[in-house]
């Protein structure tokens, strides 16, 4: 899987990779194409957050047209209504993506590890019940093991990122739990000044930990689907718990350096998916 198949939003997931079955890359295409763009209307640019917000509305219009059966003219949607008629693909994920994105605009601070969870759910679950739907395995092992890899893709995006997402919007947008940045002895002056302290490295060793575990208890899905499917979630395994891994090695010091997967780290993952 190299690094292109992975863009800005969602490098952390696979698009299109050359591991999946050829019929199925024009709807994960698709699929991504409506996540990226509605996605970049709760994050780019310096539209006000009524402007983002209607506009994410306007793409829920769009799934209820799809619901009830009402043509549509936008690109998007014209690209993946055939998809999700072929595959009976729920709308529902759908709708679950766009709540996250709105979340973003208005919402940049979480109480605890469970709010930020409950996020997750609806900002990255989605995306492997849809792909399980393709695949047609959306049994209810697999996609408690989907959850669990996609949950953990996007804790390590926010992990990635802490530094990052101090820039977005009016007052910063901060993912660590409040009552883990408590916990640590850690303010968020510390993180406005961008200061890997003793304090920060523990809370982000605690995070990395658990989203390790949480990876884990996902992977299984790797050996329980078939060929080539099976191994891209395996690759997608051993590229997140990769990441994790060079979070460790800078001290998690994710204010100067953002660690993320080189050319030279695919050869390991690609070994890892085949043969671990």
């Amino acid at each position: 899987m190299p690094a292109d198949r992975f863009d800005d939003h969602y490098e952390n997931f696979p698009v299109a990779s050359l591991l999946l079955p050829a019929p199925l890359r024009p709807a994960v295409t698709a699929i991504y194409a409506f996540a990226r763009s509605a996605d970049d209307f709760a994050d780019e640019g310096d539209l006000p957050a009524a402007e983002r917000l209607r506009r994410l509305d306007g793409y829920r219009a769009e799934l209820d047209r799809i619901e009830c059966g009402a043509p549509t003219d936008h690109p998007i949607f014209l690209r993946l209504r055939p998809h999700i008629a072929a595959h009976r693909l729920p709308l529902q994920p759908f709708r679950d993506l766009l709540d996250a994105f709105a979340q973003d605009v208005t919402k940049d601070r979480y109480a605890d590890f469970s709010e930020l969870m409950d996020y997750c759910r609806r900002s990255a679950d989605p995306v492997g019940r849809l792909l399980l739907h393709l695949f047609d395995a959306a049994t209810p092992d697999n996609l408690r093991r989907s959850h669990a890899i996609c949950s953990a893709l996007q804790l390590i995006n926010h992990w990635q990122d802490v530094g990052i997402d101090l820039g977005k919007g009016e007052h910063g947008r901060i993912y660590l739990p409040q009552d883990e940045l408590a916990r640590f002895g850690v303010t968020e002056d510390t993180l406005f000044r961008r200061r890997a302290n003793a304090e920060f490295a523990q809370l982000m060793r605690f995070q990395i930990d658990r989203t390790r575990a949480l990876m884990r208890e996902g992977a299984p899905l790797g050996r329980a689907l078939p060929g080539r499917i099976g191994m891209e979630i395996r690759a997608i395994v051993a590229g997140g718990l990769a990441i994790l891994d060079k979070i460790e090695a800078v001290g998690c010091d994710v204010f100067n350096r953002r660690p993320s997967l080189a050319g030279l780290d695919w050869p390991r993952i690609f070994f890892k998916a085949a043969f671990a």
